[in-house]
This record gives C-alpha cells, structure tokens and sequence, in this order.
C-alpha cells in the first residue's frame, strides 16, 4: 500500500531533519538482501550513529533539493538504502564494511563536502580512521614521552635501591 500525501510530507521532512546534521550521505543498492542481515545492518548501523533506511527516492530528491547533497540526485535510481551521518566517515565505513562480508549490497555513490563521489571515493572515505580513533592515537602519542620518562625513573630508582643495599654475607 502506498503512501497518502502527509505520510510522504512525513518522510520527507524527516529526512530533511536528517541530512540537515549529514557531513556525509551514502547509497547503495540492496537487492537480494536476507530480512535478518539488514537488520544487522541497522544495528551496526544504530551503534554508529548513522541513520540508515530504505526510501523512496522521489521523497529523498525532495529532501536533498537545495542542499549539499542535491548533486547525488542524478544516482537515485533502483532499489537503494541510504546511509547519513554526521560523522564524516561513519556512513560510508559502516555500509563498505558490510559489503565486504556481503556481495549482495552494492556502494553506488556517495557524497561528502558538496562533492559527488564513486564507490572508488566511498571506499577511500571508509578507509579514513574515525575521529574517535583518530583522537585515541594522538593521546597515545602523548603520552609516550611521560610513559618512557616514567620508566626510566622507575629503573633508575631501582638500580640506585640495589646499589645502595648491603651485599649479602655468606655463612
């Protein structure tokens, strides 16, 4: 049963709510798909942070009208799923990552900073750490120099312990 003219209005004002927060919108075709791999999909997807929902796309090409997005508009076609994020790499890495466990889905496009990308560029946008690994790194890298430095007065302070201990008297 289709939908009547306010669940449309609905579902475009909705994904227009969504691709306002969006860095980043990805698509790609889901046919062929089980029932209970795309819901692991979209509880990966859920754990992300990324909005991810199959949609009509005459609604979508109303929601990206105007935006930054409205450049992908040329690739809505065919059975698609659409992934948004805020975080500029979490949609593309969450659908590459299952494509690569499921032949089924297919990246068809993406895009990102007002600029249309390929799979190839979805790929490479999957391929970028997150921010959250990104700032895990550099909080290792500065914590290595106090680490070692702590280290190292810890041996020194050993090694002074047992120089300055009395050496044991045999019996």
């Amino acid at each position: 049963m289709g939908l009547n003219l306010n669940d449309k209005k609905a579902v475009v004002a909705e994904v227009s709510a969504e691709l306002a927060k969006a860095q980043t919108l990805v698509v790609a075709e889901y046919r062929g798909i089980e029932v209970g791999d795309l819901t692991g999909l979209r509880k990966k997807a859920r754990e992300s942070g990324v909005y991810l929902r199959v949609l009509k796309n005459t609604l979508v090409r109303r929601a990206v009208a105007d935006t930054a997005f409205a450049a992908l508009a040329e690739q809505m076609s065919g059975p698609l799923i659409y992934s948004f994020s805020a975080d500029p790499v979490a949609a593309a890495k969450v659908l590459h990552d299952f494509a690569k466990s499921n032949d089924k889905l297919v990246l068809k496009a993406g895009c990102y900073g007002g600029k249309v990308l390929d799979k190839a560029g979805v790929q490479a946008l999957a391929s970028i750490p997150s921010r959250e690994e990104l700032l895990a790194k550099l909080l290792g890298v500065m914590q290595a120099p106090v680490t070692g430095f702590v280290c190292t007065l810890a041996a020194l302070a050993k090694k002074r312990e047992e120089e300055s201990a009395p050496a044991a008297v045999p019996a």
